[in-house]
């Protein structure tokens, strides 16, 4: 069997960082990472640290690396890592009585080094005709030299990075010779391979700069929403979710979509995250793939087996909209659309836990006009019981004959759209918008249904009348008078004309729209994010 040594120099004179291999990065000496690496990849080798720093040994001792005490003539600032490696490998082969056949230097600097990656390396020059293996990182760019007072370019063509010839950078990561290569003064055979690292495995510690980037990226934690998005429920839970996913910038995020929701799927994947679509018989098989820290799932009730699996496997569950019986065995359970519970821990209820998008927070309510110009129509995402054609079908002639200009939001999964367009073509129609506080703010009134836009017209101080989808919407009790809405009830039971005598009657009393306005801006509805927020970033 072929025997292996992994040799860590570590010196303790390091200026850059003083005192650097044994400073505490994540909670742990810096040289801990390349130990317990190197032992966990490397089962069967004899791994050790050469240090002239006696600190530096007994650390390496206590994290389960042999030591090796260099010649201090090999710890000068000057001294190349050759020397070193030599010489631990010739004095541990002679104090052994056995040589080796594979040498591997890993030096300390690279803490975000991947197992997988060593094992992947090591796995490649035991089997192939490699010499030498060296981690590396792609570095492509535009590069240039210098020859004197003179700059000059080190390419032919200004291309684009993804055009250029590859070149890659040496990192500190590993360095993997046959035991014959090992002189002392070079470590490096005649057949040479690189192993390319990420970005993020590829760092090396030289500066404070890396330093506090190496300790931002440990601490990160992996964050994983659980979504759903269709044609029945809309995709109001993955706005939400997208919403909060945006300002979470210290941490990992991936969504994971259940079976039949490829709707909310194609929306993810179009904002660039990394989203993936259920593919085991149940969920939880999937979400243990993915090691997270903290699950948020925005699916409506849970059920609570679910939940129940989640917390076996320790992980932190904040639920969104839940009123189901695996609420109360998660960790934060946030309603926004639902009045107060008592006897819940840990729930948050109400508009004051609604989190807005931020383009609304970054647009100033608009101030109240007297007379009515636009009425904007919007009834989310799928809209599925067609509140926008049954609105359209009331108001359209009136609006044609008032001559107020009439503004139409269809979502992404509205199923009408050629119908819409065809038929109500005087009407300013707009689709899967991406500056929705833009196109709001423009109207003096708007209608919509009871979901999540009642926040969002509310930051503006638009009045608003209501349509509810369902039943369930109708128990979203933001939607009414006191906080600035007149909520029609369901919107598929109303008598015919019922939208457009509240829509004239709301266009002709000034004193009313004012009335609702007012009601809009007491509603606190701009703080919602940042306490949705913070209850997030508490669990982790």
């Amino acid at each position: 069997m072929d025997k292996t040594i992994v040799i860590i120099p570590a010196r303790g004179g390091s200026k850059g960082i003083p005192r650097k291999n044994i400073r505490s990065l994540g909670g742990k000496p810096l040289i801990y990472y390349s130990i317990q690496n190197a032992l966990n990849a490397f089962r069967d080798a004899y791994v050790v640290v050469s240090s002239e720093d006696d600190e530096i040994l007994s650390t390496a001792q206590l994290f389960g690396a042999n030591v090796f005490k260099r010649n201090s003539t090999l710890s000068k600032d000057e001294t190349t890592l050759d020397p070193v490696i030599h010489e631990t490998l010739f004095k541990t082969e002679e104090k052994l009585g056995y040589k080796f056949d594979f040498v591997i230097t890993m030096q300390p600097t690279s803490p975000l080094l991947k197992i997988d990656s060593l094992k992947s390396a090591f796995k490649k020059i035991s089997n192939s005709d490699a010499d030498t293996i060296i981690s590396a990182t792609d570095d492509t760019h535009l590069t240039w030299t210098k020859n004197g007072d003179k700059f000059l370019p080190n390419y032919i063509e200004r291309l684009n990075r993804q055009q250029l010839p590859k070149v890659f950078k040496e990192s500190g990561g590993f360095l993997m010779s046959k035991r014959v290569y090992v002189k002392e003064n070079s470590r490096i055979g005649e057949q040479i391979q690189l192993f390319e690292l990420n970005d993020e495995e590829g760092i090396d510690i030289d500066t404070f700069l890396d330093w506090n980037l190496c300790e931002f990226l440990l601490n990160q934690k992996n964050i994983l929403f659980v979504v759903r998005g269709d044609s029945q429920i809309g995709l109001g839970h993955v706005y939400n979710c997208l919403n909060l996913a945006d300002d979470i910038l210290n941490h990992n995020i991936q969504f994971l979509i259940p079976k039949n929701n490829e709707l909310a799927f194609d929306r993810i994947q179009k904002s660039n995250y990394k989203v993936f679509l259920q593919r085991s018989e149940r969920i939880i098989d999937d979400i243990v793939q993915f090691s997270p820290d903290l699950i948020v799932n925005d699916i409506l009730d849970s059920d609570l087996d679910y939940i129940s699996a989640l917390k076996a496997n320790n992980y932190q569950v904040v639920n969104f909209e839940d009123l189901g019986p695996g609420a109360k065995k998660a960790d934060v359970v946030i309603n926004a659309m639902y009045p107060e519970q008592e006897g819940l821990k840990n729930h948050y209820f109400g508009h004051r836990y609604f989190s807005i998008k931020s383009e609304f927070l970054h647009h100033e309510p608009i101030c109240f006009q007297n007379e009515v110009s636009e009425i904007v129509i919007a009834f989310g995402g799928v809209d599925p019981c067609n509140l926008t054609r049954r609105t359209l079908e009331e108001i359209y002639d009136w609006t044609l004959e008032q001559k107020i200009r009439l503004r139409v939001i269809l979502g992404l999964g509205y199923a009408k759209k050629d119908e819409i367009h065809r038929e109500f073509a005087k009407a300013l129609i707009h689709e899967n918008v991406p500056n929705m506080a833009s196109l709001l703010s423009k109207a003096q009134i708007g209608i919509t249904s009871a979901g999540r836009t009642t926040f969002e017209v509310a930051s503006l101080n638009i009045p608003t009348i209501v349509l509810c989808q369902n039943e369930r919407e109708k128990t979203h009790l933001f939607a009414s008078e006191e906080n600035g809405f007149i909520n029609l009830g369901l919107g598929s039971s109303l008598p015919l004309g019922s939208i457009l005598e509240e829509v004239n009657n709301l266009t002709l009393n000034r004193a009313r729209r004012a009335k609702l306005a007012a009601n809009m801006s007491n509603s606190e509805i701009r703080e919602g994010k940042s306490r949705v927020l913070k209850l997030i970033n508490d669990l982790l």
